[in-house]
């Protein structure tokens, strides 16, 4: 997955079946002109990689040029076409090909019928790398294609997003998913934190953690955090209903967002149930549970060379960090059934670098 201006994208077509693409087309060409001199003619700027990769994969005699046409913004075609930078050389008589990164519309094509019927050349063949049979609006005839792709918004390859994305050697595709909403798991010291960061910022998402919106809502004194605090007060829990109401509000806060990292919440079945039931009214769902696996050892190991730094108590004291897992191991079991039961529940080994825990997990998410 990789960020473009304020779109994510997927990879969607690898560097391999590209090249394997534009030999093909260099072999078909060859064949058909063997006994001309072509001149092979690339419109700019998105046919650069594309066009460069078929001189040198066509085998025999050519001349080449470009010419500039402009008929898109942003993601979509506008229909526009206006040539900008013409040809230099005579090529009346002369049999030309035309090459395209892409062709969808085919508004491009119909302009470049007129310009080169207007020059009177002795034949004049159009290929194509990428065609989308669904998008295609003319009647007239594709000579090559390298591979016909459904009618989505491509880069890369020579193809941009908003002039990024050009410089990319396989093609990704615009991901127009739902929103991603996580849920992680894990015990004291698995890297929970460490890696909710790294995912919201990855896939651009609102990392709410349970114990922060508490803080903050007592802290600054909101009706909601007072209503916690007169719980907490009197050392009963607080009520779900109570923290299903601050979830709410930090949704609410983020109408644009992407998606959501759950981090604290739920911790119960009965929380579950009512953190489905609220993001229902949202038109939401929990995309995946994810739990950061880790043996016991290796963590109390980590959290008591955490402690001689952060000075807690609980990461200084051994029986207290076991008493802590048998307290996790407990509350998430119920959890993990629950989610099993909706598969979406999935378990990534937290034990390695953080950019490796990281890897793993993006790949899981990556495959939603």
């Amino acid at each position: 997955m990789i960020k473009l201006h304020d779109k994510y994208f997927k990879k969607f077509i690898s560097e391999a079946k590209i090249q394997e693409a534009v030999a093909r087309m260099a072999s078909e060409i060859a064949d058909d002109l063997k006994d001309e001199q072509p001149i092979f003619i690339g419109i700019l700027n998105g046919v650069f990689m594309f066009f460069a990769d078929f001189m040198k994969a066509y085998p025999f005699s050519c001349e080449m040029s470009f010419i500039k046409l402009a008929s898109y913004h942003g993601t979509s075609s506008t229909g526009d076409i206006k040539e900008l930078i013409g040809l230099s050389q005579d090529i009346e008589g002369r049999t030309v090909v035309v090459l395209e990164d892409i062709i969808d519309t085919g508004n491009t094509l119909e302009e470049l019928h007129k310009i080169f019927k207007a020059k009177k050349v002795k034949q004049f063949k159009i290929g194509t790398l990428f065609f989308k049979p669904e998008a295609y609006l003319k009647t007239y005839k594709i000579d090559y294609i390298g591979m016909e792709i459904s009618n989505e918004f491509i880069v890369g390859y020579g193809l941009d997003y908003d002039e990024l994305g050009r410089n990319l050697p396989e093609v990704y595709q615009l991901h127009t998913h739902n929103m991603i909403n996580l849920i992680l798991f894990g015990k004291p010291g698995a890297g929970k934190g460490t890696q909710a960061n790294f995912l919201k910022e990855k896939y651009n998402l609102v990392h709410i953690s349970t114990g922060d919106v508490f803080r903050y809502n007592i802290k600054n004194g909101t009706e909601l955090g007072n209503l916690a605090k007169s719980f907490m007060d009197k050392g009963d829990l607080v009520p779900d209903s109570v923290t299903i109401n601050m979830l709410q509000a930090e949704v609410e806060k983020n109408p644009d967002a992407n998606g959501f990292i759950f981090d604290g919440f739920p911790r119960t079945t009965a929380q579950s149930e009512a953190l489905d039931t609220f993001l229902e009214t949202k038109n939401m769902t929990i995309s995946a549970t994810i739990a950061l696996e880790a043996d016991d050892e290796i963590l109390i190991e980590r959290l008591l060379e955490r402690g001689k730094d952060s000075g807690r108590p609980d990461d200084q004291d051994e029986n207290k960090i076991r008493n802590r897992f048998d307290e996790y191991n407990e509350k998430t079991a119920p959890l993990i059934n629950y989610y099993k039961a909706q598969n979406k529940f999935y378990s990534v080994n937290g034990i390695g670098s953080i950019e490796e825990i990281t890897t793993r997990l993006s790949t899981t998410i990556d495959q939603l």
